[in-house]
């Protein structure tokens, strides 16, 4: 077929077949891929897509899908991980994100004092919430959990020794590991103990001249059972206290709430871990929170305040709307009465299971018709879990659409079609049947809008 057959790039781009694309992913963009296409095109034998305008906009995502990426495209998490680290982690609400939205269009007291006309402090609100909610001295926000740790020991340990207990030497999604955090922040690490056993003793051992700070690490995605020992926090205090050793400790995920509540295992709060002794507590606002990602420190005043004079805290800290989101959402945590329904993370823990019945029977009814033959639907009962390093050994019963097939290939082939749809659904495939767990089918309507397009 004539090269000359090709279409101009412009006349490619004015086809409405490539409307979506374009507002998806931008024009030069757009532009780019289609030159590359065509450039493909006149190095071989020209396909037959390639001379009608109107054919380009599945090639274009094919290509931009291979070479650009998706961007930030909303999905529906069917998953059964709630705090999915892959998908963005904690859902915020509309409600919350206003205040967002009002930080980033118009200008905003981030730093200006309104009594005095004079500069204020940026982070003023966000402290004295944090300094409530956890009984906290004080309180200082950077950008997520790993720059507090960081920052902690770049400003108390910097050129000293801080033991750790070799049971919590951890390393979490993306090759966050405690050893190399230390190192990077300019402190030496002294381990302890052993990976199943650490006593007291073991801590008393390793603090001499050169040791700045303690720290313990919340073990968050994974658990060691058996024959184990671990130091309690209250125990290292007293160490602390008597070589006059500050302690910090590093939650991970962090809850502002008691978990108990809603039928989970009891994880440590910033509160209960500052009553135990620590002088200092890190913890994130993506995960358990349930807010925007940042990391934040909790404690001593006079350490808080080191963190704060240390020059690297202006290389982590936060925007003007992270700021304001993380206010929204510490603001609706002074509330306990209310903090359930206006937390997106919270509600969805709380769930209760004639909800998610309702939603995998609706879910069933829509998908049952479309599949047809080779398919078999069914509701059954799951396990999720809440992910991100959160009860990594703990599953949170639920409800799912369960959907089985003639082959396993048949199950991958639908798992990549949900993927396709303009509202992506992301599943899992396990135990030789695919996976759509209902505690991430909010709203209802629309998850099923998107899945009608199946057809």
């Amino acid at each position: 077929m004539s090269r000359r057959a090709l279409p101009s790039v412009d006349a490619v781009l004015q086809h409405g077949a490539l409307a979506e694309t374009l507002t998806r992913h931008g024009l030069a963009t757009v532009k780019d891929a289609v030159r590359r296409l065509q450039a493909e095109a006149r190095t071989g034998e020209v396909p037959d897509w390639a001379t009608d305008a109107a054919r380009y906009a599945e090639p274009v995502e094919a290509w931009l899908a291979r070479h650009v990426g998706h961007g930030y495209r909303r999905v529906f998490n069917l998953t059964g991980t709630i705090v999915h680290t892959n998908l963005g982690r904690a859902v915020l609400s509309p409600e919350l994100m206003q205040a967002a939205v009002d930080a980033a269009t118009a200008p905003v007291t981030l730093e200006y004092d309104l009594g005095t006309g004079r500069r204020g402090d940026r982070e003023g609100i966000v402290r004295h919430r944090l300094e409530l909610l956890t009984g906290a001295e004080a309180a200082t926000v950077v950008n997520n959990n790993a720059a507090a740790v960081l920052l902690v020991l770049n400003t108390l340990a910097l050129g000293r020794s801080v033991p750790v207990s070799r049971g919590e030497l951890i390393e979490i999604g993306g090759s966050f590991r405690i050893p190399d955090i230390m190192a990077r922040s300019g402190c030496r690490l002294a381990e302890v103990g052993t990976t199943n056993r650490t006593h007291p003793a073991d801590f008393e051992a390793a603090v001499d001249d050169t040791t700045a700070l303690l720290l313990k690490v919340h073990p968050s995605n994974y658990r060691v059972e058996g024959f184990t020992r671990t130091v309690a926090t209250a125990e290292l205090a007293k160490i602390g206290r008597r070589h006059e050793i500050p302690l910090c400790v590093d939650l991970g995920s962090g809850t502002l709430v008691d978990l108990t509540r809603f039928g989970l295992p009891h994880e440590p709060t910033p509160r209960e871990t500052l009553a135990d002794g620590a002088d200092l507590v890190t913890f994130s606002g993506d995960k358990l929170l349930g807010g925007i990602q940042a990391g934040i420190v909790v404690g001593r005043a006079d350490l808080v305040a080191r963190l704060d004079a240390n020059p690297l805290k202006r290389a982590l800290r936060l925007d003007k709307v992270t700021l304001a989101l993380l206010d929204a959402t510490l603001r609706a945590y002074e509330d306990e009465s209310s903090v359930v329904a206006r937390i997106p993370l919270l509600r969805t823990l709380t769930t209760p299971p004639e909800t998610l019945e309702a939603r995998a029977t609706e879910v069933a009814g829509v998908l049952g018709p479309l599949l047809g033959e080779g398919f078999a639907v069914a509701v059954e009962e799951a396990s999720g879990q809440l992910g991100s390093g959160a009860l990594p050994d703990q599953v949170l019963p639920s409800r799912a659409v369960a959907v089985s097939a003639d082959s396993g290939k048949a199950l991958t082939g639908l798992a990549a079609r949900l993927r396709r749809l303009p509202v992506p659904v992301i599943a899992r495939v396990s135990d030789g049947r695919l996976w759509l767990d209902m505690r991430g089918a909010e709203p209802l309507p629309e998850l099923l809008d998107s899945l009608r397009k199946l057809a």
